[in-house]
């Protein structure tokens, strides 16, 4: 046990909720201690639902969910994590440095399907409510508890992220909830070990790890001004996981990701160098970061999270970010803010807990009120956010158009090489080499598959085949649902 104060039951906490003359404690206690594994088995169905019924309907967003299939698959296999759809040949951890996403190399190797990295990230993102909702509950009482709980489960950075397909960022979130809520608690050495692993999910969250580390330094600090007796080996571990992650983050970006990179170098270093691309700002519009900022920290939190050193954690994220020209990063769309969600919703509950004994009433009332509110937000956004397709019946019928596109890829022979636009990425990933549309390197593909743009004919789609690829020539296999698929004239005469 890291701090005695970990074994005090918190004010207003289950105990607090048990009536006089009611049963005894343990059995009062019993259903709010199961609430959060009930909640997060809940969540687990909703994502999952989400997840498959998308991509049974070929809802693909991204290239994403295909590079890390590649990835995977090659771990699967024993081999190095190639990614040919960001480039020939590419090795995933000269992109980003991920190697967590190995993990689930036994998985796939049982079930090598996409729909397996699918219900992964659904398991991961669940997981991750169990600390969030536990550390409410044990805080302020079961009801709020719940309600803390699911407004994380419903958060739209959560749900955004669900949408997204796949990322390596679902293993972080169930890392920081439970590294956060040890925080909370002053359990140091557990807070500090589910740190540590954050250094393998993306080599930006070693920042994060040690800006954990900083937020434990600054507890222990306030826990000694009141006189609070803590553990004699507490800071020095706090300061080694701040130089851990630092460090970590350090040869991440200068030693690992460039010796795996054939340039020898991080290529992202050019989304800092302070110039847009495309005619982009070359820095975030005041505007847009308050905009982006206020959707962290209002609907979630009611801006009380501001009171809570958690929220340090949220720094190293948002600064990268906000840093970059990209403006893909500032916006409040696709995964980007998955991982600030725990932080917020955790920087709360610490929050809430502080403010109940302050000496403001208006600040007690708030903070009083201000749970069954976050909740009362996260389930009215919900109806603009993808969840509530879950309610439309068109979610769960597939178009007849995504069937006549699975079978014209179902000609596609099992390692062929493969030239593809998005969609069909997810049925093609998983058995055939597949490339980027428009990033072959000088490889000229058994196969493109692209999309049928309307009015094009026959003659138009094999001409822009031809085009990207000089001196090859290719005959039209077949188009069928707004995709047509080209086979390369030597493939069909041998």
């Amino acid at each position: 046990m890291d701090s005695a104060a970990a074994t005090v039951p918190a004010p207003g906490g289950p105990a607090a909720e048990t009536a006089p003359g009611a049963r005894p404690r343990a059995t009062a206690l019993r259903a709010p201690r199961w609430d959060p594994y009930w909640l997060a088995g809940a969540l687990f169905v909703l994502y999952t639902a989400l997840s498959l019924c998308r991509h049974r309907r070929m809802l693909t967003m991204s290239w994403d969910l295909g590079i890390f299939e590649q990835a995977i698959r090659g771990y699967a296999h024993l081999q190095a994590p190639i990614a040919d759809l960001k480039g020939p040949g590419t090795n995933i951890l000269g992109d980003h440095f991920s190697p967590v996403t190995a993990l689930l190399a036994p998985l796939y190797r049982l079930f090598p399907t996409p729909v397996t990295l699918l219900v992964a990230q659904a398991a991961l993102f669940a997981l991750s409510a169990i600390p969030v909702a536990r550390l409410a509950a044990g805080l302020l009482g079961r009801k709020r508890g719940l309600a803390i709980g699911i407004a994380y489960g419903l958060s739209w950075g959560v749900q955004r992220a669900v949408d997204f397909d796949f990322h390596e960022i679902a293993f972080a979130m169930p890392l920081l909830a439970f590294s956060l809520e040890a925080v909370v608690r002053g359990r140091w050495r557990a807070a500090v070990w589910w740190a540590v692993p954050l250094v393998l999910v993306k080599e930006d969250l070693g920042i994060t790890a040690a800006a954990i580390g900083v937020i434990i330094l600054i507890r222990l600090r306030g826990a000694k001004s009141r006189g609070e007796g803590v553990s004699r080996g507490a800071a020095p571990l706090a300061t080694g996981l701040v130089a851990f992650g630092l460090a970590a983050a350090a040869i991440t970006f200068g030693l690992i990701i460039p010796g795996f990179n054939t340039s020898g170098a991080y290529d992202y270093w050019n989304k800092l160098d302070g110039g847009g691309a495309d005619g982009a700002p070359a820095t975030i519009p005041a505007d847009t970061a308050i905009r982006t900022l206020l959707w962290i920290l209002l609907p979630t939190t009611g801006l009380l999270a501001l009171r809570s050193p958690v929220l340090i954690a949220a720094v190293p994220t948002l600064a990268w970010r906000f840093a970059s020209h990209d403006d893909h990063y500032w916006s409040t769309d696709w995964h980007y803010n998955a991982v600030l969600m725990p932080v917020v919703l955790i920087a709360l509950t610490d929050a809430l807990a502080r403010s109940r004994d302050s000496r403001r009433p208006l600040l007690r009332s708030y903070a009083h009120h201000l749970p069954g509110a976050v909740l009362a937000a996260s389930l009215a956004l919900t109806a603009s956010l993808p969840l509530y397709s879950l309610t439309e019946p068109a979610t769960y019928s597939v178009p007849e158009n995504v069937h006549a596109t699975e079978r014209l890829l179902d000609r596609i022979p099992d390692g062929a090489t493969v030239e593809s636009d998005i969609a069909p990425i997810s049925r093609l990933a998983g058995r055939c080499r597949v490339f980027w549309i428009g990033d072959t390197r000088g490889i000229a593909p058994d196969y493109i598959a692209m999309r049928l743009g309307d009015g094009k004919s026959q003659e138009d789609v094999i001409a822009d085949g031809e085009r990207m690829h000089p001196g090859v020539r290719y005959v039209f296999l077949g188009g069928e649902g707004g995709y047509a698929v080209l086979k390369k004239a030597e493939a069909e005469a041998s």
